[in-house]
């Protein structure tokens, strides 16, 4: 085993909730010290207590607080901290907190700067691809933004035509055009709200593939000149271009396809030099063609799917390669073992738009068993700020089949209980309970074509369940007892010894 070449004790995680919680167990469980920030609403959070020392970055404004680099910084000479882990979201692609941290002399766990920009560009990532191979979608990346020149590049691609941000995601700024009496209105809107969104109102065009699978390749790198893929997920489940079911192995991708995919993915990774965890996404058209949507430059939401499916603890690759190490594997030793489903709980209402859900968790509780694994940011008594991502945790499934990691996730989520706030739990429970996700039939309109058939708002609930919820609020609030500051983070995984699959 290769010495390593930077010493890492204290890890500052520049992030908060199920993440922060989920970096926080395993940089512990490394015998490493455990550095969390927080806003003054996140005092109280999970997170904070679960870590092992602490520090108030500011108001509940991000801004103010996870979005400030210059407070992040602060934070991490005040505690000592060695390096950074930036999870995902707020700052984990910005280049520019990439060059903070190594001006600051610490280790950034994730890739270089020059990766995050480069792959950040739209525009630069597509060139980047073209001249390494990869195939990417027909359409319009240039520098000219008057409308006339959008007008005739949408007319060389043809209808329907995709108008996209060229900065940030998340569906903002972006715009479905089939025919050319609508272009004019959705290129203009589109602007606006990508000037809004993003402070960046440049756009782009690409051919809009109809009814295609999401699927992405998670890639690691290390400073020796490794890179490997860890396999796919299959993300197609989503509402408002965001994933809320993703699954490994993709249903019915055959071994050609996911051979060539799988070289594709390494093949993006090598044009920039990357180091550390990155993901590549591909969208996957009903005829089979397959092309470069993005990479994401950090760590998945949903990464807990590759690890219950390979036997790895992502988060410990990220820490080892940035320590200097080389990977724990190489291609030839990553060996896919049976079906993962993960089903993410977010406090939204599905009947009102998917709006954010905010208040006190008058009760929850999680699901158990074999196969079972839960992320969570949250426990009874916790508030559910409305400033923030509303994820509040991940309930993964695994078993040797997708049947029986299907079935699995539908009992888990039937054994789970959230009270206090609106959550999408019951359409999740739907979901994996339909006939076409059962039969592996997922592409990006799923929810819009089965809308019909999902409870999508809150089950009837009894009494009891409310009573319970009352008396165990009660004895959080005057239990002093209650665990504080390096509490365990209890979790089922596939790979530990009380389930069918053994960590390799």
């Amino acid at each position: 085993m290769s010495r390593p070449r930077r010493d890492i004790r204290r890890i500052l995680v520049a992030n908060r909730g199920e993440i922060a919680c989920r970096i926080i167990q395993t940089v512990q469980e490394m015998g490493l010290t455990a550095v969390a920030v927080h806003s003054d609403v996140d005092a109280a959070a999970l997170h904070v207590r679960r870590a092992d020392l602490a520090h108030l970055l500011g108001p509940a404004n991000p801004r103010e607080s996870y979005l400030n680099i210059g407070k992040i910084i602060d934070a991490a000479r005040a505690t000592g901290a060695d390096a950074i882990h930036p999870g995902y979201g707020f700052l984990s692609e910005n280049p520019a907190f990439a060059e903070a941290i190594a001006a600051e002399g610490l280790i950034l766990i994730g890739p270089s700067a020059r990766a995050i920009r480069e792959m950040g560009s739209k525009a630069r990532s597509r060139e980047l691809m073209e001249a390494a191979g990869v195939p990417v979608v027909p359409g319009f990346h240039g520098a000219d933004q008057n409308d006339s020149t959008f007008r005739g590049e949408a007319e060389k691609i043809g209808w329907p035509v995709l108008i996209k941000a060229a900065s940030g995601g998340g569906g903002k700024g972006m715009r479905i055009v089939r025919e050319a009496s609508e272009f004019g209105e959705a290129l203009a809107g589109a602007r606006r709200e990508a000037e809004k969104a993003f402070g960046d109102g440049r756009l782009l065009l690409e051919r809009y593939i109809e009814r295609p699978r999401h699927i992405e390749f998670q890639v690691f790198g290390d400073e020796h000149g490794n890179l490997v893929h860890l396999f796919e997920r299959e993300c197609s489940i989503q509402r408002r271009h965001q994933k809320i079911i993703e699954e490994s192995p993709a249903p019915g991708l055959g071994s050609e396809l996911r051979g060539k995919m799988g070289d594709a993915a390494v093949a993006v990774a090598r044009a920039v030099g990357y180091t550390n965890a990155g993901t590549v996404e591909f969208i996957v058209a009903p005829g089979g063609e397959f092309y470069f949507l993005e990479m994401n430059t950090r760590l998945q939401v949903e990464h807990p799917v590759t690890e219950a499916t390979i036997g790895c603890d992502l988060v410990s690759w990220q820490i080892r390669i940035a320590r200097g190490e080389a990977l724990p594997r190489s291609q030839e030793e990553i060996l896919p073992r049976g079906a993962a489903i993960e089903a993410r709980l977010y406090a939204e209402d599905p009947d009102n738009g998917f709006l954010p859900s905010a208040g006190k968790i008058l009760l929850y509780r999680e699901p158990t068993g074999a196969g079972i694994r839960a992320d969570s940011g949250i426990e009874t008594g916790s508030t559910v700020p409305l400033e923030y991502d509303p994820i509040l945790a991940k309930i993964v499934a695994w078993a040797e089949s997708r049947e029986e990691a299907r079935q699995r996730l539908i009992r888990a989520l039937d054994r789970m209980a959230v009270l206090g706030v609106r959550t999408n739990l019951p359409l999740l429970r739907s979901v994996a309970d339909h006939s076409a996700f059962a039969r592996g039939e997922t592409h990006t309109h799923f929810l819009d074509d089965h809308s019909s058939n999902f409870i999508r708002g809150d089950r009837k609930i009894p009494w009891e369940a409310f009573a319970a919820a009352a008396l165990a609020n009660e004895s959080l609030v005057s239990d002093s007892s209650t665990p504080r500051a390096g509490a365990a983070l209890r979790r089922t995984d596939p790979w530990d010894g009380s389930t069918e699959g053994g960590r390799s």
